[in-house]
């Protein structure tokens, strides 16, 4: 039994390690598939570059993040955070401290960590916050049909109007805190490594 559980381990671990030697999908139309690797972040990853003519989409990672920018104008925004755990925690542990610094105390109090309900991957552990039993209770006697409402949890919590979650890989000392969007993105979600 214990031999079994010990292939299922490497089997997975080098599916994950397969999968990131290339994107899970072609390029978006007027894009090309590089890939970022930054040591000092702990990262890679497979991220487009894109060139429409007028307008130039680039990723690049600063400090904790991956960002993305539009020549077109405007800030960077960031894409991935890759975020430390303290010393002897574990991931969902920080993974509850991270949502908490980033978020009101009140509404924190009022929302559970959950495992996301939207795509799995091979490899790795997926997370979302996500209002409890009574505050879910309350929104939805609020709630109106016609509308997209904010996010219950907040910024780093689940999100109606689009997808974003914490991502766990097994050893890792950092979680990735990953902002997918409402369209697919010009990185592979399905590939991200950490290295550290």
């Amino acid at each position: 039994m214990r031999l079994k559980a010990l292939l299922l381990v490497i089997a997975l671990a080098a599916t994950s390690a397969a999968a990131a030697d290339h994107p899970s999908r072609p390029p978006v139309k007027g894009c090309k598939w590089e890939r970022l690797s930054d040591a000092a972040l702990g990262l890679d990853a497979w991220v487009q570059r894109c060139d429409f003519g007028s307008r130039k989409i680039d990723l690049f990672t600063k400090g904790s993040s991956l960002y993305i920018h539009y020549s077109d104008g405007g800030a960077p925004d960031p894409l991935i955070d890759v975020l430390p755990l303290l010393t002897g925690e574990t991931a969902e542990t920080a993974i509850k401290r991270i949502f908490a610094s980033h978020t009101s105390a009140k509404l924190a109090k009022r929302c559970v960590l959950a495992p996301y309900a939207g795509d799995k991957r091979a490899g790795a552990t997926r997370y979302t916050f996500v209002p409890n039993a009574a505050y879910k209770k309350e929104l939805d006697a609020k709630a109106d049909p016609n509308e997209v409402g904010d996010p219950p949890c907040g910024e780093w919590g689940d999100a109606p109007d689009g997808i974003q979650y914490f991502e766990v890989h097994p050893g890792a000392r950092r979680v990735l805190f990953v902002r997918v969007g409402q369209d697919e993105p010009l990185f592979d979600e399905k590939t991200l490594r950490l290295t550290k």
